[in-house]
C-alpha cells in the first residue's frame, strides 16, 4: 500500500489533463464552442493553427530535402520522374480533382486547397479571368522566407532553364512541383486549367493562379515554358 501511494504521489498529470492532452484540438475547440467558452475556443483555434503550421512547414522542408538529395545525386530528369510519381499517387488519394468540372467548381476547389497553406487568399474577377493569390505564398515562398536556400540549410536551386523551372534560372527546388503539375494537367486534359503567374525573382511578391474564362485566351507562353504546345482548339 505504501509503495502504491508513493508512486501515485509522483504523478505529473491528472487523468483529465492526460485525456485533454491526447484529444484532437478540433474536438476540444468544438466542445468549447458548445459550452459558450469564447476565450478557450479562441485559444484552441490559435493552438490548432500553430500545430497545423508546424506539420505544414516541416513537411515542406522534408519534401525539399528529399528533392535536393535526388537532384544532386541523380540529376534533373530523375527529380522530374520522382515528382511525377509522387503527384500521380496523391491525385488518387488526397488531392483528387473536383467531381464538377465547371469553372466555378474549379475555382472553389483551388481556393480550398490554397487555404490549406494557412494563408489568406485574395480572389479577384474581371471579364476575362479569375485570379487567386496567397498573401504571402504559403508554399514555395514560405520556404524562401524561412531561409531554406541559405548555405547553412542547403536546399538546392536549379541553375539552368528547364521545362520544370518554367525556363527560369536559379529556380528553388521545392517550386518545381508547379510546372510539373501544369505539364501533367495538359497531358491529362489536353489544356491548362489554372495558370501560374510568377514573381521574378521568385519569393518576392507571391504567385497568382489565373483561370481564363475562355481557355483559348491562355497565352501561348504558358504552354511553351513547360515544353508543351497550345492546342489548336480548346
Amino acid at each position: 500500500m505504501e509503495g502504491r501511494e508513493a508512486v501515485t504521489s509522483t504523478r505529473l498529470f491528472t487523468d483529465r489533463e492526460l485525456e485533454e492532452m491526447g484529444a484532437r484540438t478540433l474536438d476540444l475547440l468544438l466542445e468549447a464552442v458548445d459550452e459558450g467558452d469564447k476565450e478557450k475556443a479562441r485559444a484552441l483555434a490559435r493552438r490548432m493553427y500553430r500545430e497545423s503550421g508546424l506539420l505544414h512547414d516541416g513537411s515542406m522542408f522534408w519534401i525539399a530535402g528529399l528533392q535536393t538529395y535526388i537532384y544532386r545525386r541523380l540529376g534533373v530528369e530523375a527529380l522530374e520522374e520522382a515528382e511525377r510519381e509522387a503527384h500521380a499517387a496523391e491525385a488518387k488519394t488526397v488531392f483528387k480533382p473536383p467531381e464538377k468540372t465547371d469553372l466555378r467548381s474549379q475555382v472553389e476547389h483551388l481556393a480550398g486547397t490554397l487555404r490549406g497553406h494557412l494563408q489568406p487568399v485574395r480572389i479577384t474577377e474581371d471579364d476575362r479571368t479569375i485570379s487567386l493569390t496567397m498573401q504571402p505564398c504559403g508554399s514555395g515562398e514560405r520556404i524562401i522566407r524561412k531561409g531554406g536556400y541559405a548555405p547553412e540549410v542547403g536546399l538546392a536551386r536549379i541553375p539552368g532553364p528547364h521545362p520544370i523551372t518554367w525556363g527560369m534560372r536559379d529556380f528553388p527546388i521545392y517550386c518545381v512541383h508547379c510546372p510539373i503539375l501544369e505539364q501533367m494537367q495538359v497531358e491529362a486534359l489536353g489544356r491548362l486549367g489554372a495558370c501560374r503567374i510568377v514573381s521574378e525573382p521568385l519569393g518576392e511578391g507571391g504567385c497568382r493562379f489565373v483561370f481564363y474564362k475562355d481557355p483559348a485566351d491562355i497565352p501561348e507562353e504558358f504552354y511553351s515554358r513547360i515544353g508543351k504546345r497550345k492546342p489548336d482548339s480548346v
